[in-house]
């Protein structure tokens, strides 16, 4: 594959990855395409494809945030790592906890994060709203790059985040209008959201990035069922 694209697109957002970094994404790579074909991790596999649509989009989140500069990082619904174990790649500093409800795919990060070396980052087979229960507001960042809905999103991922801390949606196009409730009940505000073309089929990422302002109440995060039956 010609990595020149992609390199010259982590360049416009800040980023130069090293030899290093870059060997350990090629056998992410590997792995990711492997473990693939014996469980559903991602529709994706042409290598191109993956450094675009998965690792390029994964690291974009540097676009609205300096990650150099934050410790804990914690990415709900993370699948095959995406963005969570990018982002621990290319930003080593960060303590990175990976949480998905699917142990097959917990079992798979845990493969990578043991032969990539890599320190610092752990992965738990939970659903989101229930790790939310011991782990209120732990982490600096929380990122979730899933398909559900910005209000339920927040429900998930608000607890997680310290009080000043922020919690960045990744979606396909700002869902702010559905959110004004339920950032107002999770004592929360958007402060950025970013719109921008992927390197490829132009393709369209919005970054929300969404700042928590005050602790937010123990009744939250409720149960999934109660949550799709009565979103905030």
């Amino acid at each position: 594959m010609n990595l020149n694209l992609f390199l010259s697109s982590l360049k416009q957002i800040g980023i130069e990855a090293t030899k290093l970094q870059l060997a350990q994404l090629h056998r992410y790579y590997e792995l990711l395409v492997e473990y693939n074909k014996v469980m559903n991790l991602t529709g994706i596999v042409e290598e191109e494809d993956v450094y675009l649509k998965h690792f390029y989009d994964s690291l974009t989140i540097a676009r609205v945030i300096d990650l150099k500069e934050v410790n804990y990082l914690c990415d709900i619904g993370t699948g095959a790592g995406f963005p969570g174990l990018v982002l621990k790649i290319i930003f080593p500093n960060l303590h990175v906890t990976l949480v998905d409800s699917l142990n097959k795919r917990i079992d798979f990060l845990k493969v990578v994060i043991k032969e990539l070396n890599l320190n610092n980052i752990e992965a738990i087979h939970a659903r989101a709203e229930e790790y939310a229960l011991n782990n209120r507001e732990r982490f600096d960042i929380v990122t979730a790059r899933a398909v559900a809905s910005l209000n339920i999103l927040l429900e998930y991922s608000i607890p997680l985040v310290k009080i000043n801390g922020y919690f960045i949606a990744m979606k396909g196009k700002n869902e702010e209008d559905n959110a004004i409730n339920a950032l107002k009940v999770l004592s929360s505000k958007i402060e950025n959201v970013d719109s921008f073309l992927l390197p490829i089929e132009n393709s369209t990422r919005t970054l929300i990035k969404i700042k928590k302002e005050a602790k937010t109440a123990s009744k939250y995060p409720r149960k999934y069922a109660e949550m799709k039956k009565h979103p905030l």
